[in-house]
């Protein structure tokens, strides 16, 4: 247990950021499904406007360091490459 107030208002602040990030990390994980699921169905219209959607969630995350850049870029180029193999 905290026994300092600054103890006290970084275990506040943890959880708060923490639900921020577990949000963020979900929207993500979410779009990510969905183009998943396009490509299940071979699908390449409903595939390509799932990863339109996909991308950005993907950068934003990234860029809020929830997850490394070098693993957003390479989700969104093995998925793009997938589309496009369709």
């Amino acid at each position: 247990m905290a026994n300092h107030a600054s103890a006290e208002k970084r275990i506040r602040q943890t959880k708060v950021r923490t639900a921020r990030n577990r949000t963020t990390l979900s929207r993500m994980r979410n779009s990510l499904k969905k183009v998943e699921d396009a490509l299940k169905l071979k699908d390449k219209g409903k595939a390509q406007e799932a990863l339109k959607l996909a991308q950005p969630e993907v950068m934003k995350t990234a860029q809020k360091g929830i997850i490394h850049a070098n693993m957003a870029a390479r989700k969104i180029s093995r998925l793009s490459a997938r589309v496009k193999g369709l």
